[in-house]
């Protein structure tokens, strides 16, 4: 399997699950594809990349990938950096399994929140990053 679908596969699966901070908030609400008119807040998978990190002969990337926490509260940020929480506590130095590859380590990096320009709309980017061995 695909480093980057196995590494996707895996956060939807620690995001969504019972008991996760990110659940308690957004519900279940994670998206590859946002549907039309979303309940609030949700989180959604942005853009990824990855470079080659290969060390002694062992095939490894460090792969990138931006997740986005939404919230919509009268232009109110608080709900926005909540999520970004939520999420860094149920990712950052997170460990699981892949079926295929091996997830070394995952750490999120610099968050930002900011208001959409539509001034109701909160927007927590959240940067993912893996280290993951290449089977």
């Amino acid at each position: 399997m695909s480093p980057s679908v196995e590494l996707q596969t895996a956060i939807y699966q620690l995001l969504t699950a019972p008991g996760s901070a990110t659940m308690a908030l957004a519900a279940g609400r994670v998206y590859d594809n946002v549907p039309g008119s979303p309940a609030f807040p949700y989180v959604s998978f942005g853009p990824s990349d990855h470079v080659e990190d290969d060390a002694d002969g062992i095939p490894a990337r460090v792969e990138t990938l931006q997740l986005d926490g939404w919230t919509r509260d009268s232009g109110k940020l608080r709900g926005a950096r909540e999520l970004a929480d939520a999420i860094k506590a149920d990712l950052h130095g997170a460990s699981f399994e892949f079926t295929t590859n091996a997830l070394v380590q995952i750490r999120v990096r610099p968050v930002r929140v900011f208001r959409d320009p539509d001034g109701i709309t909160g927007h927590a980017v959240v940067p993912i990053e893996a280290t993951i061995e290449e089977v």
